[in-house]
């Protein structure tokens, strides 16, 4: 019974191997130790790398398809959905981001929830911190902390749009 048991561990631990992969090189998204469709648990280094993962990703262009999380280090960062840190030069992602984004320029396309600090931070739907130069957000839930703040969504605008512009110096909040 023992050695079935074993036996039948060995068996799924070896195909869970082949689905999931720990480590990823790549020169170019088509380029690598593994296809871009392999989800990485563990580190990818690369010049340009594009997987879905659970990972460390340390690279000149490190990508993130599908739901990925982890720390990503690198020139440039992007991202289908991402949970984690994201600390480059510029750091993009499309549908969803969780956690920190910091770099000279970070955007977010879709929903972001938590601290983007760079030059210049720019959100569609945020909650949180924003910290920099330059903020915007269409629709800001949380704090604006820069030079330059500009949230869409703030009420004072849609009740006094003749008296003030759609942005603030040093602060601004919409909650």
């Amino acid at each position: 019974m023992k050695k079935t048991l074993l036996l039948s561990a060995l068996i799924i631990g070896s195909a869970s191997l082949h689905a999931e992969e720990f480590f990823q090189a790549s020169l170019t998204p088509d380029i690598a130790i593994h296809s871009k469709n392999t989800q990485i648990n563990g580190l990818a280094l690369s010049i340009w790398g594009e997987n879905p993962q659970h990972a460390l990703a340390l690279g000149l262009v490190n990508g993130s398809s599908g739901n990925s999380s982890g720390l990503s280090w690198g020139l440039v960062n992007y991202a289908d959905s991402y949970t984690g840190v994201a600390w480059s030069f510029i750091n993009v992602s499309r549908t969803s981001f969780i956690g920190w984004q910091d770099g000279a320029l970070n955007v977010s396309q879709g929903y972001f929830m938590g601290l983007q600090s760079g030059w210049v931070n720019v959100a569609q739907e945020f909650h949180g911190l924003q910290l920099g130069f330059v903020n915007y957000s269409e629709n800001l839930r949380g704090v604006q902390i820069g030079f330059v703040n500009v949230a869409m969504n703030n009420p004072w605008f849609t009740q006094f749009p003749d008296k003030l512009a759609t942005g603030f110096p040093f602060v601004n909040w919409s909650f």
